[in-house]
């Protein structure tokens, strides 16, 4: 009967994604639950989502406190597993640092990321690169080139984002999808392209350079419960949800005449 194959197809479909949910629960590493890795740091609040990618030469990389590892993630310190590294840590990844769904950190030598750096999806930083300088021998079977890399704090990456070996990013720089970095970017800085260059910079006399094109979004209030937020979808409360955010606003000295506003409006 098709009902009958109907109800099964569901209880099997949900008796899947439950075996999944427990999986995905149940494989993540934290520092209490490290699994078959032993970094030689993972700090406080930090989780590497279940699955993980290949990660190996654990012991010489170090995880900050309260960092986000998207599925998929490989992380690696060395070329290849089982090598002594010696003493340094070879990967560091600072507080703070989310790293988007299939990302790759290939740490030959020195990788350190900064607090606070916010990766995209599928991002790629790596202190190793094919050699090519004798044209008889296959590439892959060059000795390969290394330099360190390091990505100041506060920086963001975009999705598909390439870091190459060398590349030293300074605080708070922004790059933009696709891009691939090579060599220095001042702090402040957004880059853009393949090679990656600088766009636009912070100059603290006059600003962005070129101009921001959009003026800065507004922050949401403190005070602003969720359910006034998804009040915002229903037209018949805007008018009541706004005047709430607005008092909220006041009573923590907060503006709210920006985002919020503008949204009920546009409803």
């Amino acid at each position: 009967m098709p009902s009958i194959r109907n109800m099964f197809s569901s209880l099997a479909s949900r008796a899947v994604h439950g075996t999944w949910r427990w999986a995905q629960r149940a494989g993540a590493v934290t520092a209490d639950r490290p699994g078959p890795h032993a970094f030689r740091r993972i700090g406080e609040g930090s989780r590497l989502a279940f699955p993980q990618g290949t990660v190996f030469g654990a012991p010489w990389i170090e995880i900050g406190d309260h960092c986000v590892i998207g599925q998929e993630v490989t992380l690696t310190a060395g070329m290849m597993p089982d090598l002594d590294l010696g003493p340094d840590t070879v990967l560091r990844l600072g507080n703070g640092v989310v790293l988007g769904r299939g990302s790759h950190v290939i740490a030959d030598t020195s990788v350190t990321f900064g607090d606070d750096v916010f990766c995209g999806p599928y991002v790629y930083v790596t202190s190793t690169n094919h050699s090519y300088d004798d044209p008889e021998e296959p590439v892959g079977r060059q000795w390969p080139r290394t330099a360190p890399v390091e990505i100041g704090g506060g920086s963001w990456l975009g999705a598909g984002a390439v870091v190459l070996p060398g590349a030293r990013l300074g605080r708070n720089v922004v790059v933009a999808a696709g891009a691939v970095v090579r060599g220095e970017v001042p702090d402040h800085a957004v880059v853009a392209g393949a090679p990656a260059r600088v766009v636009r910079r912070w100059d603290p006399e006059r600003g962005w350079q070129p101009p921001l094109r959009t003026p800065p979004p507004v922050p949401i209030p403190e005070g602003v419960t969720p359910e006034q937020l998804v009040a915002l979808s229903d037209p018949p409360v805007c008018d009541a949800v706004r005047d709430a955010v607005r008092d909220a606003g006041r009573d923590t000295g907060t503006a709210s005449g920006g985002t919020l506003d503008r949204t009920a409006e546009e409803r």
